[in-house]
């Protein structure tokens, strides 16, 4: 089988539009980690995205029959831009689907290349669920986005540059992993070639599909999937990439959300381009795997897959940075409500820089403070911190990897109202005009609302705190009606930045 894939891959048609991406060095991120460290660059596509080389060389060996029946595709992005531009240049009909949630620039970003959008439905799912019935109803052809030989050899041909344009020893080639397709294709041809070559894959804690089929030695579906890095939020593996994943692939790195951003960081340090989630999801894999292995003077290439990211979301990619870097300890500390205080704490520092500093009165006894605070590089110079202070009689709460910390508490830290029998949750919502009234008319007016903050960090998604006026007795009831308004959610009454900075004394 492995063998076809290199005739497809070496074969492909992906150069009428796909261009022939720079294997840059990172010179800040080689030095900084002691290896050579390449970038493949293909966020300089003309969609900003590898999707281009998959969809073309599927849709460019359709015969002209089944071209002339039009394609059809479910996205929310890369993939969607890659079919339109294609369909434009053979001058092919498509109807793309994508869902309510997708961002309007997305949206118009595939109608610029004269495709035609259908919105339906709130994930990806559905929309892929309108588009199989599209295909019966009206038998156009269905352009996978991963789960696709032909789509897989397109992507493959991004092996094929590296290998020319590198000739030299590589220890490991980092690839993002959504549904599999661009991993399957490198692995292919990279592991027939260059056995040598460890071939790593790389994808989000919140959407690990391809980590729980290897542990299980077959696809699962995972109930729920983050979508921070929409690019790869893909609830499972596709089935013809796990066929080649499973014999070619050396390992599967998994990172969190923070350590895409501080990656994301580090590619515009190194090239001044932003790179979306997905597109910075290799290089934050490979980051770890160098802290893990400690390998130096190695030749490490991560694939840069894409830059379609919406200027939104740069706010909350920019204040994940530095805990991604694990630069910046959030703690929440006790110091006494007396004058002079602040300046004691800030003493007791030291040479520690506070880069965030959140406080109100509360009571006359002591004040409960959300402080960020400069670290080094890892987790030693932060548990030295904690450790520091600690010996200096401060109560402090290590909160750096406190998501409702670092996403609500921090912007609401301004004492404590006196409210009785307060429940606290966390939820999200799809995200699209309209959604929090829908939100709050779904929640209904059975309890009252004590708390709210509603945070959107330029995702398909909306973040909600919210605390409810509950009675003990009615603890088991919201609890099913939480579930019957069909939103994900979570129970943040015993999260410490909630007892610390929100919750009534």
């Amino acid at each position: 089988m492995i063998s076809n894939y290199i005739k497809k891959i070496l074969d492909a048609r992906v150069y009428d539009l796909a261009e022939q991406t720079p294997l840059d060095k990172a010179p800040l991120l080689s030095r900084r980690f002691d290896n050579n460290i390449l970038l493949k660059r293909e966020d300089l596509q003309p969609i900003f995205s590898f999707k281009v080389r998959g969809a073309y060389n599927k849709m460019v060996l359709l015969g002209d029959e089944q071209l002339s029946k039009g394609v059809v595709t479910a996205s929310a992005g890369n993939h969607a831009q890659g079919v339109a531009l294609a369909a434009e240049k053979l001058k092919a009909k498509a109807i793309i689907v994508m869902p309510k949630t997708t961002p309007l620039i997305k949206v118009d970003a595939v109608r610029a290349r004269g495709a035609q959008v259908l919105l339906w439905g709130d994930t990806y799912d559905e929309a892929a669920a309108y588009a199989d019935q599209l295909v019966k109803e009206k038998g156009m052809v269905y352009v996978h986005p991963y789960d696709d030989p032909d789509v897989i050899a397109g992507q493959g041909t991004i092996a094929v540059e590296i290998l020319r344009q590198y000739t030299g020893d590589i220890h490991a080639i980092f690839v993002p992993v959504g549904g599999g397709g661009l991993l399957a294709g490198i692995a292919a041809y990279v592991k027939y070639l260059r056995p040598d070559i460890k071939v790593i894959g790389v994808e989000p804690e919140d959407a690990a599909c391809l980590q729980a089929a290897m542990k299980a030695g077959r696809r699962v579906k995972l109930d729920e999937v983050g979508i921070f890095a929409d690019g790869v939020a893909v609830a499972q593996i596709g089935k013809e990439p796990f066929s080649v994943i499973q014999e070619r692939v050396d390992e599967v790195i998994c990172v969190d959300s923070d350590e895409i951003c501080a990656a994301i960081k580090d590619i515009f340090e190194d090239t001044r381009s932003i790179a979306e989630p997905a597109g910075a999801l290799a290089l934050a894999g490979l980051k770890k795997y160098v802290d893990q292995s400690g390998c130096r003077a190695q030749t490490l290439v991560a694939i840069d897959s894409g830059a379609n990211s919406n200027f939104d979301s740069l706010r909350y990619i920019s204040e994940q940075t530095e805990i991604g870097e694990k630069r910046e300890a959030i703690l929440g500390v006790t110091i006494a409500e007396t004058p002079g205080s602040f300046c004691a704490f800030c003493k007791a520092l030291g040479e520690w820089n506070i880069t965030e500093f959140n406080y109100r009165y509360d009571d006359h006894s002591s004040a409960r403070i959300f402080a960020g605070v400069q670290v080094g590089a890892g987790s030693h110079d932060r548990v030295n911190l904690v450790a520091d202070l600690q010996r200096q009689g401060y109560p402090v709460e290590d909160m750096t990897d406190n998501e409702m910390a670092k996403l609500h508490a921090r912007h609401m830290v301004g004492g404590r109202a006196p409210v009785e029998d307060e429940v606290v949750y966390q939820f999200e919502f799809p995200e699209r005009p309209g959604a929090l009234l829908t939100f709050l008319s779904q929640l209904g007016q059975r309890w009252n609302i004590s708390m709210f903050h509603y945070r959107n960090h330029g995702a398909a998604y909306g973040r909600v705190l919210v605390g409810l006026q509950v009675p003990i007795d009615q603890r088991k009831d919201v609890g099913k009606f939480l579930k019957g308004l069909n939103y994900r959610f979570k129970e943040e009454s015993e999260n410490p930045a909630y007892k610390l900075f929100l919750k009534s004394l």
